[in-house]
């Protein structure tokens, strides 16, 4: 229902930054209010109007956009540059983050050309809640449709789970596949790949890893930081977990994973467990 929502409504935006609201209601894009940015790309400096409707790739701007090239987005209040550490899982540029009016925020690929995005709602009843109270969304909906407030989301197996470090927020997908760096016991490192699907186990290494065995730590292979976590253990073993961010639909959400190999454990933090629910492997 929620791609529903998306197709009748124009999200609100501000700066991340000075929180001044980005939307300029005299210059619409594709019949809406549209967010205006200040854009430098290539040595040439402009303004850029983007839609404000989710899935939309539309945008006015007054300097040419060479494909692939790297953009500049800054806010036309405080002028400051708009840019995160995150990079894009597709294309490796940098993730450019714009404020929800109603919480929360979302990212779009600073490429010219990559249609990489996602919604990160702070409190996703809540929000939802608030989208559907706004405009003429309400008389549009089809006959019988309701919002459950309090209900869960449901993250099936086989979902592709946008990964992230925690620590330093970059994409910790190579090549398809969850990459981390590995220590066994005998301080040797080397990568292990694990599927990116929620539920799907297959994986490979460039070490021995022996089955049943806890490595000694896992690190992000692009900043080396540890994310090996003592306090939550594993459900199954008790070995201790490794966590990462994960971003499946609405928000990016702590997830554990058992740092004992072999063991297929995995689970949500419990500020999370209210919201969201992991759908059960068939192979458990």
């Amino acid at each position: 229902m929620e791609d529903i929502l998306y197709d009748f409504i124009s999200l609100s935006i501000k700066c991340p930054l000075c929180k001044t609201s980005l939307m300029d209601k005299e210059e619409l894009v594709d019949g809406k209010p549209s967010i205006k940015l200040n854009v430098e790309v290539a040595g040439s400096k402009g303004t850029i109007r983007l839609s404000s409707i989710y899935e939309s790739y539309n945008f006015r701007c007054d300097v040419d956009l060479p494909q692939n090239e790297i953009v500049n987005l800054s806010c036309p209040h405080c002028k400051e540059n708009i840019t995160s550490a995150a990079e894009c899982e597709d294309c490796d540029a940098k993730m450019i983050p714009l404020l929800l009016d109603i919480g929360g925020k979302v990212s779009i690929c600073s490429r010219v050309g990559c249609k990489n995005h996602f919604l990160e709602f702070e409190d996703v009843a809540t929000s939802l809640k608030r989208l559907y109270q706004i405009g003429d969304l309400l008389d549009q909906l089809p006959e019988g449709f309701e919002l459950e407030a309090e209900s869960k989301e449901l993250i099936e197996t086989g979902t592709y789970l946008h990964s992230y470090c925690p620590h330093c927020n970059k994409t910790i997908i190579e090549n398809g596949l969850v990459k981390f760096k590995v220590i066994n016991k005998n301080d040797e490192d080397g990568f292990i790949y694990l599927s990116p699907y929620l539920n799907v186990f297959t994986s490979k290494s460039n070490m021995v890893i022996p089955e049943d065995k806890v490595v000694k730590d896992v690190k992000c292979f692009k900043c080396d930081t540890s994310l090996v976590e003592r306090v939550v253990v594993c459900g199954e073993c008790s070995s201790p977990t490794v966590k990462i961010s994960v971003s499946a639909r609405s928000k990016h959400i702590d997830f554990y994973l058992c740092s004992k190999k072999g063991c297929r454990w995995h689970g949500l933090d419990e500020k999370d467990l209210h919201d969201i629910d992991l759908e059960d492997s068939l192979e458990w």
